[in-house]
Order: structure tokens, then C-alpha cells, then sequence
């Protein structure tokens, strides 16, 4: 008698993977990404302002790196099918190490755009991998709570990273070597996980149409949110540096501005799972608005009196991305859930990197202030759409909703990294 091969320990689920504790490295390399991300992203603007150069750069700089994330979405699907989830997520790991070291080089127009292009592509690319492993690691009793801790995770390290680019000195290259540090961090949970490799994903089709036939209102809300979160997460410091705040009360605002998110997303998303999501989706919308109006009138005072507000417009923003991608579910087959995850995907992505660019024009003209009524007014038409829907229509009922969850408008949606007939098996039965 012979004795049977040990399986693969890359293609067999281990007894734990079903747990939050087997899914730790991932979720422990996304908290240690986003502490970089946070860091950098408060870091930047600032620099960019003591440096002399105008706001308007730091604009264009955040529209490369929203570029660089559409392509992301375009081809990490390719790569993941390549290489693995694994080497992937490491790949993506070594470009936002190489990005910051280019940073890190010294303030370069050029250099700098071309590297937060190059992290926009890795950063988008390295959620998009961890995202879909987990959903293939979990079952679906506890999915839900996996994928919440994962992005409260993200959401702690960005406030961490923003309320470290307080502490340092941003005269020396000590942000970029952090984020170099967390970024090598971030690859060795990864590194040392137990968890089995999904199968090798196939890319999903990018179907507009067939998206807007689904779900009117959550893809809107998908081209919405893809251009506000970039005006209210991205704009935000470079408005506030341009604006004459200090460097700590830069980083206080940004580090407090994800507690936002939190505070919102569940409530809202507890009512959306009970009424019409639409509805919630409008007063979401019109909170939005009211917060950029009244960032707006504060423009200037006290950071007592802007926290408070900044982190009503995160929260309320990021909550529209979240019942967006809900509302567009509830409405689709089991058939329809690949295509339509892939195009709300590009069309989020789509949307950050034109806003910007607008917003960017619009601030060498006005001033960084008309980020603020860019994002006002996106809000006020997403929210004049839905209504308009909702009076062509009749209201969805509850019982016929799926559940809610808290997503990052920072991060994109896990798609395209499954095979179809696992997909299937993921996505709950809908009523359209």
C-alpha cells in the first residue's frame, strides 16, 4: 500500500480559512497600505505648497493617479490570471515602493506626476487582488462581517497615516521612506499566508448599456461618487495647504475625516435595507450637498468649526458609493452580477478621472475653493436624477433588498478576479 499525497496546499481551503483569524495577513496588509496612503496623500499637497508650486499642480497630480487606477481596472484581471493573487499582490506592493521612492527623490513636477500615476495603478490594482481573494477565501455565514472588518481596516489607516504626516518633518524625505516602510510591511503577512490561491480569474465585459438597464440610479451613483470622493478625500488637503493651515492642523483634518465614514455608512445603510434605497440615496445626496454648501460658508475659519463639517461630507460621500453598489444588486440576476460589477467598476474609475480634471481647470481660474462647488454640484444633479427615477418608477420594497455593506469609495469594487460560476455562487439571489 502506498500512502496518498499530501494535497496542495495551494488548491485546498484549510479548516480556519473560514475565519476572520485566516484572513488576517490580508486585511493586516491592507491597514499597513492605507497607513501609507493616508501618509502620502497629506503629504504631497503639503510639500507641493512649500514648495511654491501652484495648487493647480497638485490637481493634476491627483487626476494622474486617478488615471492610473482606470488602468488598473482594465488590466489587473490579466495579470492576476498571469501571475496569481499572490505575486500580484506583491507585484503591486514593489510599484508603490518604487513610486514612493521617486518621491522621496525631491519635489519634480514630472517625476511626481508620473509616480502617483504609477501608485494610482498599484494601489487600485493591490485592492482589487485582496478584495477577491477574500471573497474567495470566506463562506458566505460571515462574509459580510470579513468584508466590513476589511474596510474599517483601510479606513484606520488612512486616519493613522494623515495623523502621522503631523509628527514629521516635511523638509526631509522621512513621509516617502515611511511609506516605503509600510509598504514593504505590508508584503510579508501576504507573504506568509496560509490561505489557497483562488482559481485563475477571467475578465468580465464592461457593458454601459446593459449596466443602465439593470440599475439607472446605482450607476449614476457609481459616476457620482467616482468624481465627489476624489473632490472631498483628494481636494481637501490641497485646499487646506493652499489655504494657509499648519501642518498638523492639515493632518488632525484628514486623520479625522474617515471617522466619517463609519459614523454614516452603517445608519444609512440600515435604512436602506428597510425602505426604497433610492430614497436614502437622495437624502444621502442632498446631506452632501448641504455639507459642501456649508464648507463653503466656513471656508477659512477655525479648524473646530471645519472637522465637524468635513467629516459630515466624507462620511455622507462615501456612504453614496456604498448604496449605489447595493441598490444596482438588488436589481440584478445571478446572470447579470460579473458584467455589472466590471462596468459599475469602470464607471467609478471613469468618473475620478475626469472630475479631477475639470476641477483642476476650474482651480487655476477660482481658486481651490470651486472643488467645493464641483462636488455641490454633482451631488444636487445625482440627487435631482434619483428623484426623477423614483417618480418613473415604482418604490422598490424592502423585503425585496438585499443587505447593506459598508464599502471605501477609495477602493475599488472586488471584481472581475472570479471565475463566472463562482460569482454566481457568491451573489445572493435578487428580485429584479
Amino acid at each position: 500500500m502506498t500512502t496518498p499525497a499530501p494535497p496542495n496546499s495551494d488548491s485546498v481551503l484549510p479548516a480556519e480559512a473560514g475565519t476572520v483569524v485566516a484572513v488576517a495577513s490580508i486585511i493586516v496588509s491592507t491597514f499597513l497600505t492605507a497607513v501609507g496612503n493616508g501618509l502620502m496623500f497629506a503629504y504631497i499637497p503639503l510639500s507641493l505648497a512649500g514648495a511654491g508650486y501652484a495648487p493647480s499642480l497638485a490637481g493634476l497630480i491627483l487626476t494622474a493617479l486617478s488615471a492610473g487606477g482606470l488602468i488598473a481596472c482594465l488590466v489587473t484581471g490579466a495579470l492576476t490570471r498571469r501571475v496569481s493573487h499572490a505575486r500580484a499582490f506583491m507585484i503591486f506592493s514593489a510599484l508603490i515602493i518604487l513610486s514612493n521612492a521617486v518621491i522621496g527623490g525631491g519635489v519634480n513636477a514630472a517625476s511626481w506626476i508620473s509616480a502617483r500615476a504609477l501608485y494610482g495603478f498599484a494601489i487600485s490594482g493591490m485592492f482589487i487582488v485582496a478584495q477577491s481573494w477574500l471573497n474567495d477565501a470566506v463562506n458566505n455565514e460571515i462574509r459580510g462581517r470579513v468584508m466590513a472588518i476589511f474596510y474599517v481596516a483601510y479606513v484606520a489607516g488612512l486616519g493613522t497615516g494623515s495623523f502621522l504626516t503631523g509628527q514629521i518633518d516635511l523638509a526631509s524625505a522621512t513621509a516617502p521612506l515611511l511609506g516605503i516602510a509600510f509598504a514593504a510591511f505590508a508584503i510579508l503577512p501576504v507573504g506568509m499566508t496560509r490561505l489557497p490561491l483562488p482559481p485563475p480569474p477571467e475578465s468580465a465585459s464592461v457593458a454601459i448599456v446593459r449596466a443602465w438597464r439593470i440599475s439607472p440610479v446605482g450607476l449614476v451613483g457609481m459616476l457620482a461618487v467616482g468624481g465627489m470622493s476624489m473632490m472631498v478625500a483628494g481636494f481637501t488637503p490641497i485646499h487646506v495647504a493652499a489655504s494657509g493651515y499648519s501642518q498638523v492642523e492639515v493632518a488632525l483634518l484628514m486623520s479625522m475625516m474617515p471617522l466619517g465614514s463609519v459614523l454614516f455608512q452603517i445608519p444609512l445603510g440600515w435604512v436602506s435595507d428597510r425602505i426604497d434605497r433610492r430614497i436614502v440615496m437622495v437624502a444621502t445626496a442632498i446631506l452632501v450637498a448641504l455639507a459642501g454648501i456649508t464648507a463653503g460658508i466656513f471656508d477659512g475659519y477655525a479648524l473646530l468649526y471645519i472637522i465637524p463639517i468635513y467629516l459630515v461630507w466624507g462620511g455622507t460621500t462615501e456612504s453614496i458609493y456604498s448604496l449605489s453598489n447595493a441598490h444596482a444588486n438588488d436589481r440584478a440576476s445571478k446572470e447579470e452580477m460579473v458584467t455589472l460589477a466590471s462596468t459599475m467598476l469602470f464607471a467609478w474609475s471613469l468618473s475620478g478621472v475626469i472630475v479631477p480634471a475639470v476641477a483642476t481647470a476650474l482651480t487655476a481660474v477660482f481658486g481651490t475653493v470651486a472643488f467645493i462647488y464641483v462636488a455641490v454640484v454633482i451631488a444636487i444633479a445625482f440627487a435631482a436624477f434619483a428623484l426623477w427615477r423614483i417618480s418613473q418608477r415604482e418604490q422598490v420594497p424592502a423585503d425585496e433588498t438585499g443587505s447593506f455593506a459598508p464599502l471605501a469609495a477609495q477602493t475599488p469594487l472586488p471584481v472581475d478576479l472570479v471565475t463566472p460560476d463562482e460569482e454566481l455562487e457568491l451573489a445572493p439571489q435578487e428580485s429584479r
